[in-house]
């Protein structure tokens, strides 16, 4: 197993039964039931890897977002996205060109899909083009370069959004609403569990440049986040510490496994674990004072699967990223207010904590957080 995406698609996978199927079909057809004739979000992907592919697949289902441009290093690839997506010639770019996007007036926005380490200088690049920039998780590598990333999409009055998924998804979006109605009563306990055991020693999610950590970075970023819209309230606080069995291939700077605890200010705390070593992984629980909220998978591609102190969790099976992009495009073209943030200062949060984490393992220090 080579990724977190390969682990996200083989673990939820194995969950899928035929009338999850049925409900999936069901759920994307009513999703685009009615039809639509408002404004259409035209994206370039950026980075046309194993993911990209997921969301150029899942875009074929949207009405309000449109895949009509590429950016990649690699010739071939561009062709055979021509080719599958029916992209012309004049909106394909590589790594060299793509500023000279500014001049084509049929792309919106470019989804930045590449390696953590290339975010920024992407997004800085694209939003000096005038175009939306919308960038996977994690941001960038720090809250410096996150602020940095910020800071340029305001100055050139571009929209700058991050690839949380998982704020667009039913069963998620049910214990959200659930906790806001005060069903659980009093948040008091989070525990988060994300975790995979990685394959390839020489991929990027291994190297430090490019990744900027290890498993925190790649999977951990899911309970870090989730913590806080689980919980809804953004840490004050928090404690780590590392483990690290195999330094061959968990090389300096690049963490194997990492146990991290978040303070809350209403008094609730998180206990959390990012692992490149143990697979299973992929659980978020939130206990109140009234009940509790539990989802395994809870952040896997679909379908997610949860319950309640009332019973199972029983919302409709979508195609995550088909959502996503639909919602985005809301976001982008029609000023639409999410549930829950996916904009660049909420992503900036999860970078402070990041950062937060790595400084509270390196000193063995309890740090204090104001986001």
């Amino acid at each position: 197993m080579n990724s977190r995406r390969d682990f996200i698609q083989k673990i939820t996978a194995a969950t899928i039964a035929f009338p999850f199927l049925k409900q999936a079909v069901a759920a994307n057809k009513s999703f685009n039931k009615k039809p639509y004739d408002g404004p259409v979000l035209r994206v370039a992907i950026m980075g046309l890897g194993s993911y990209g592919t997921r969301v150029a697949e899942a875009m074929r289902d949207c009405t309000k977002a449109k895949l009509v441009g590429v950016i990649s290093g690699t010739p071939s690839k561009i062709t055979a996205w021509q080719t599958r997506y029916n992209i012309p010639e004049k909106n394909c770019y590589n790594y060299a060109n793509f500023d000279s996007i500014k001049d084509n007036p049929d792309i919106d926005a470019v989804y930045i899909i590449t390696p953590n380490g290339l975010h920024h200088d992407e997004a800085i690049r694209v939003a000096k083009a005038g175009k939306h920039v919308i960038s996977e998780k994690p941001m960038a590598l720090n809250a410096k370069e996150g602020q940095e990333m910020v800071d340029a999409c305001k100055a050139a009055n571009v929209k700058l959004l991050v690839g949380y998924r998982m704020h667009f998804e039913p069963h998620t979006l049910e214990v959200i609403r659930m906790r806001k109605a005060g069903e659980f009563g009093k948040i008091l306990f989070f525990q988060g569990l994300s975790g995979f055991t990685i394959g390839d020693p020489n991929q990027w999610r291994l190297n430090k440049k490019l990744s900027g950590g290890g498993s925190l970075m790649d999977i951990g970023i899911y309970s870090i986040n989730g913590s806080r819209y689980m919980t809804g309230e953004d840490p004050i606080w928090v404690t780590a510490e590392e483990t690290k069995n195999d330094p061959v291939k968990f090389k300096e700077g690049v963490d194997e496994t990492i146990q991290f605890q978040l303070g809350f200010p209403g008094g609730s705390v998180a206990s959390c674990l990012s692992t490149y070593s143990m697979n299973n992984l992929d659980r978020f629980f939130l206990n109140g004072t009234r009940g509790f909220a539990e989802m395994q998978p809870a952040t896997g591609y679909g379908p997610i699967m949860g319950r309640t102190n009332k019973g199972e969790i029983n919302q409709p099976v979508v195609t995550h990223q088909t959502v996503q992009m639909e919602e985005m495009s809301a976001i982008i073209l029609q000023g639409k207010q999410p549930i829950v943030p996916v904009d660049g200062e909420e992503a900036l949060k999860d970078l402070k904590i990041i950062d937060a984490i790595y400084e509270a393992a390196k000193t063995g220090k309890k740090v204090k957080l104001n986001l």
